[in-house]
């Protein structure tokens, strides 16, 4: 083990049981100490489903980048893990960034981006990004002697030798394959797809789709994935200017959703775009990355932060959290996320309204709380706007706003305690189904995740509230009427 893995490992040890289990989300996972960005090696081992992530354990802020380690048997309780790898090696010294995981027979195998950054004999900053593989047992890994086993040097000519990272592998038929993020020679994003025979000796593959300037500039945290009778390329792109409802400005994630032709003997693979979705419309999700369960449930987890707005809280010594794990279906063309099934196993204390009138602000006894998930339908067919209110008090608020007539629901977290101008509201297009909207709100401490019409459109969020801010209300114009159920969640 080196001395920089080892001081990482002893820090953690030091520092995380220090910090009360209180003070975290209690369903969603955060990093034990210091500062987590993208989720990375989502995958299963050995029966259990393991979770790598970027980190640097020694302050709030983005810097060396680590791999920290987790685990779980069920998505909700993690288990905190000694960090995996670190930026020991010439190759990687600059930063071990993201990357994917497998289970290979007994080993498990991780592959990264290894950064590394030198100054020239002329002067000039050389920044190079290519991708390494590290083996191991679940705790401890050891790095290829052959590293760096995927070049930059590799790709079309033209394209970037310092824009390569974010590999994510899978193994099919025996052979390995990996695709990777980069940029062509036009400056904007693309996707390259690898394959291998042994871990140590691949081969570029050809480039699988590419931005062209239509879809933001360089594409990020790819993973590629069959569901149902599509193929899922999923993009984390940078960049990009609005479109309506679907993208905002800045960094955003895509579905691209298609068909995939391939012969293995051949060695030809041809990914076809059909149409492009936006993965969630809220104001803190990036860099998702997929796993398939032994079950066959396809699961997504992203970082719930944004570059772009960041919300870094300034009174506890860690920064990061991901999303709830999610399960991922194809339903008419459109890829629909629902929280994943094990979190129901942690509901407590149901309380349920039927039918209840919306007129002038209401609350409903027992529908309150900051560890919340909230199962509501909003009836009626006129138009008007339908409020509902979270981590309120009599001067803090969140709010979700329907506009039925332009069938738009926003989120605005203006009011939610903020001290810095940061944007506070989005909104996406949830139409309703037959007069209904259907809405499963998760409420976690320091975030809003909502799932509407059972997961066609989601939208992810921070709250930096006080806890103490717990009140749950509702406002209509007198022709909406609810159904709502409330459960406690009961896993911090």
């Amino acid at each position: 083990m080196s001395e920089l893995l080892e001081k990482a490992r002893e820090y953690e040890k030091e520092t995380a049981g220090k910090i009360p289990d209180h003070s975290r989300p209690a369903f969603h996972f955060s990093n034990p100490v210091g500062w987590m960005n993208d989720p990375n090696g989502f995958s299963e081992y050995r029966g259990e489903h393991h979770l790598f992530y970027q980190y640097y354990p020694y302050a709030t802020q983005w810097n060396s980048m680590h791999w920290g380690h987790a685990k779980s048997r069920d998505f909700i309780k993690w288990e905190y893990l000694p960090a995996a790898l670190a930026p020991d090696c010439a190759y990687d010294s600059f930063g071990v960034f993201s990357g994917s995981a497998i289970e290979d027979g007994e080993q498990q195998v991780l592959i990264y981006t290894g950064v590394e950054e030198k100054v020239l004999e002329n002067g000039e900053k050389s920044i190079r990004q290519n991708q390494c593989i590290a083996v191991g047992d679940g705790l401890n890994y050891r790095k290829l002697e052959q590293n760096p086993v995927v070049s930059a040097d590799m790709l079309p000519e033209g394209s970037s030798r310092e824009d390569f990272r974010d590999p994510k592998m899978w193994k099919e038929d025996g052979r390995y394959y990996m695709v990777a993020g980069s940029r062509s020679g036009d400056g904007s994003g693309q996707i390259a797809l690898f394959y291998a025979d042994t871990l140590e000796a691949w081969k570029f593959a050809g480039i699988l789709d590419r931005s062209e300037n239509k879809c933001g500039k360089m594409w990020e945290c790819p993973d590629f994935f069959p569901l149902a009778d599509r193929q899922i390329l999923l993009i984390s792109p940078q960049e990009m200017e609005a479109e309506g409802l679907e993208f905002h400005n800045g960094n955003n994630t895509a579905f691209l959703i298609g068909s995939y032709e391939k012969s293995h003997e051949r060695n030809e693979f041809r990914f076809c775009r059909e149409k492009i979705q936006s993965v969630d419309c809220g104001l803190d999700f990036y860099a998702p990355q997929t796993m398939l369960t032994a079950d066959g449930r396809r699961i997504m987890i992203g970082w719930m932060q944004s570059w772009d707005n960041p919300m870094y809280p300034d009174s506890q010594p860690w920064s990061g959290m991901m999303t709830i794990p999610r399960e991922l279906s194809l339903r008419n063309g459109r890829v629909c996320q629902r929280p994943v099934r094990e979190l129901d196993a942690y509901r407590r204390n149901q309380v349920s309204y039927r039918d209840v009138c919306l007129e002038k602000e209401m609350s409903l006894e027992g529908i309150e709380g900051r560890c919340t998930d909230l199962e509501l339908r909003l009836k009626g067919g006129s138009c008007g706007k339908d409020r509902i209110k979270l981590a309120s008090d009599s001067r803090l608020y969140s709010e979700i706003v329907y506009d039925r007539e332009e069938q738009v629901l926003t989120f605005d977290r203006t009011h939610s305690g903020l001290k810095k101008d940061t944007i506070s509201t989005r909104s996406m297009k949830a139409g309703s189904k037959n007069g209904v909207l259907s809405l499963r709100i998760l409420i976690d401490r320091y975030s809003v995740e909502i799932f509407a019409n059972d997961g066609e459109q989601v939208m992810t969020s921070l709250i930096y509230t006080p806890f103490t801010a717990a009140q749950i209300s509702f406002a209509g114009n007198g022709k909406t009427y609810l159904d709502v159920t409330k459960y406690d969640i009961a896993a911090g």
